[in-house]
């Protein structure tokens, strides 16, 4: 099969990694929604589209062969979680999705490049355009993926494009229940960390969430461990608020005193000791 490189290489979503020929049709995704309380489908091109049309020399109806579903076109449908719409592509029999470069794993045990996986992608409707990192929209967007997951066993797992990262089924499933139901953010999976080349511990995605990344300086960074911790624990604290416009002092685990600051041109929090 042929895949587009280019397809969907911008989309503002998420992927859900399938087993090799393991991914639903769209009558396995009828009934996932009809398990659904608050999921619906609101559209579905291959039953909204006039399938039939009149041929040019007889009064009969002929099926257009361009919509019909095969291997070699895309199937979507678009869905409905409390008033706000989601397409989701790649659906089978068509043409599955490209997924993004991978730099971060969190309960698998190899690299999904390493597995014969086939993708579909997850992401806000066109009506959501520039809302994307709206807190409501990717509220929504997890919960659906984390249903999905939680209906289809051949979901392996999902790929969070601002972090680069694939996280596993079961890990995705409980860290993201935790957090919808009012705990802590997945640090470690919605967002990731990196070491810099000057040492410092600085994540990766968190500025899809507020407009800024996080550093954690040096020397508080040497702990790798530690620093980590710490890193989760501000992440969680910035997500609730938003992001950082002043210095601003707290204490860390360990009581010691800590300064936060926005470098000077804010795209970065900056933590060290006081």
């Amino acid at each position: 099969m042929t895949i587009d490189q280019s397809q969907h290489a911008d989309a503002k979503g998420l992927h859900l990694l399938f087993a090799a020929g393991k991914r639903p049709t769209r009558a396995a995704l009828k009934e996932f929604v009809a398990s659904q309380r608050s999921v619906s489908i609101a559209h579905d091109p291959f039953e909204d589209s006039p399938l039939q049309l009149v041929g040019a020399d007889d009064d009969g109806f002929r099926p257009t062969a361009e919509l019909r579903p095969d291997s070699s076109n895309e199937i979507w449908i678009e869905m409905l979680l409390e008033g706000l719409s989601f397409d989701l592509r790649g659906i089978a029999p068509g043409q599955f999705c490209e997924f993004p470069e991978i730099e971060h794993q969190f309960d698998l045990e190899k690299s999904p490049g390493a597995f014969r996986l086939e993708a579909m992608l997850l992401e806000p409707g066109q009506h959501l355009a520039g809302a994307e990192a709206s807190l409501p929209v990717a509220q929504g967007l997890i919960t659906l993926a984390r249903d999905l997951v939680h209906h289809f066993a051949d979901l392996v797992a999902i790929v969070w494009p601002p972090s680069k990262s694939a996280i596993g089924r079961r890990y995705f499933e409980s860290v993201s229940t935790a957090w919808l139901e009012g705990g802590p953010f997945p640090a470690l999976g919605l967002t990731a960390f990196r070491e810099t080349i000057d040492g410092a511990l600085q994540s990766v995605g968190l500025d899809f969430w507020i407009g800024q990344e996080l550093r954690v300086e040096p020397p508080l960074s040497v702990d790798k461990i530690n620093a980590t911790r710490l890193a989760i624990r501000i992440v969680n604290q910035l997500i609730i608020v938003g992001g950082l416009e002043e210095s601003e002092r707290m204490v860390g685990p360990d009581g010691t005193q800590l300064v936060m600051r926005p470098s000077r041109n804010r795209k970065f929090i900056r933590v060290w000791r006081e």
